[in-house]
């Protein structure tokens, strides 16, 4: 799903909300839960999950392509773990065929 298919999804159930007015809130929960992850600050949506910003330290890494050692850069990245209700849900959802190693789908 994208945002903009979020987008729709929430204005069909929403019909006494105009989908201009979807759009803005969709973003504003965005923007705010950017903000928190920008200040420090761990969101937690029960039933759903929780994001907190993950801080990984400085480290020498290499070029794939030349085997060169390369500094990186230390750099707090957003993380999400996912809720045990959220787990649960998706775990008992309908089978999906199983792929192969080359992305194809198992016959039975």
């Amino acid at each position: 799903m994208t945002k903009s298919g979020l987008i729709e999804e929430v204005a069909k159930r929403t019909p006494h909300i105009s989908k201009k007015d979807t759009e803005v809130v969709v973003n504003t929960i965005f923007d705010a839960m950017i903000e928190a992850l920008r200040s420090g600050e761990r969101i937690e949506i029960r039933g759903f999950g929780s994001f907190q910003v993950k801080i990984r330290e400085a480290r020498e890494g290499r070029n794939p392509k030349t085997g060169e050692p390369v500094h990186i850069s230390a750099k707090r990245t957003p993380f999400f773990k996912v809720g045990k209700e959220l787990k649960e849900m998706v775990d008992d959802s309908p089978d999906v065929p199983e792929e192969t190693e080359s992305g194809q789908e198992a016959s039975a």
